[in-house]
């Protein structure tokens, strides 16, 4: 069987312990590469990591938050050369402003755009001189609001402007940045949250973790800064 464009290739995935980042990581071992999973849920994380090994991947857990910038470092450290990170972790509280607490927005921001800008400050630094690239899971979100989500709307169009601005600056480095703007998905992060919610209407995420593979795969002569995964028929977008 002839290798892969991913076979060897190290990556870091956030938020990895189950959802789109287990979906992720599954998908990048699937094609050949050594994945780290990385999650506050270091239990989480390493039974995932321990049904990709069974599936015949290369896969280990890495305890992170990524918030902090200590934790972020010994990660990096853990983690030895790499070559792709995957900016998936997140959170979010589904309340009105007016009942939203200062603690709730802060821990909105540190996941969701603290986290991503530290992960991508150490990337930059370990792919200086080799080149490497980053992925950042941004949504629909990121593009148009809705009600009782402020701190979420504001964190994902945060790092959707984040991630524009660090393919502008590493691009000349050999580093390439990709946003992935995903609509609704069949994950804990929806489904615990909604119960109501008709999962017929959302994507599996093996699908949006198809669409990283994707763009990870393309000649070194080009890049995707943007691309949109939807379900057909959700319409957080348009």
């Amino acid at each position: 069987m002839s290798a892969t464009p991913l076979e060897g290739k190290r990556v870091l995935v956030t938020g990895a312990a189950r959802g789109l980042g287990a979906a992720i990581a599954a998908d990048l071992a699937a094609a050949g590469c050594a994945v780290l999973l990385a999650d506050r849920n270091l239990d989480g994380a390493g039974a995932t990591a321990a049904r990709i090994e069974r599936a015949g991947g290369k896969a280990a857990a890495l305890e992170i938050d990524v918030a902090d910038e200590a934790s972020a470092e010994r990660a990096f450290a853990a983690a030895g050369r790499l070559d792709v990170l995957v900016n998936n972790a997140a959170v979010d509280f589904t309340l009105p402003i007016d009942e939203l607490s200062v603690a709730q927005w802060d821990a909105v921001m540190r996941v969701n755009l603290r986290g991503p800008f530290l992960l991508s400050q150490l990337a930059a630094k370990a792919m200086k001189g080799r080149g490497g690239h980053i992925v950042n899971i941004a949504s629909t979100a990121s593009k148009r609001a809705w009600p009782n989500a402020a701190p979420y709307h504001a964190s994902k169009w945060g790092l959707l402007g984040l991630s524009h601005a660090l393919h502008a600056e590493l691009r000349p480095r050999g580093i390439k940045v990709t946003a992935i703007v995903a609509g609704g998905m069949r994950t804990p992060f929806l489904l615990d949250r909604f119960p109501d919610i008709d999962p017929g209407v959302l994507q599996d995420p093996a699908n949006v973790a198809a669409t990283v593979r994707f763009v990870l795969s393309l000649p070194a002569e080009s890049v995707i800064p943007e691309v949109m995964v939807l379900p057909m028929r959700e319409t957080s977008w348009p």
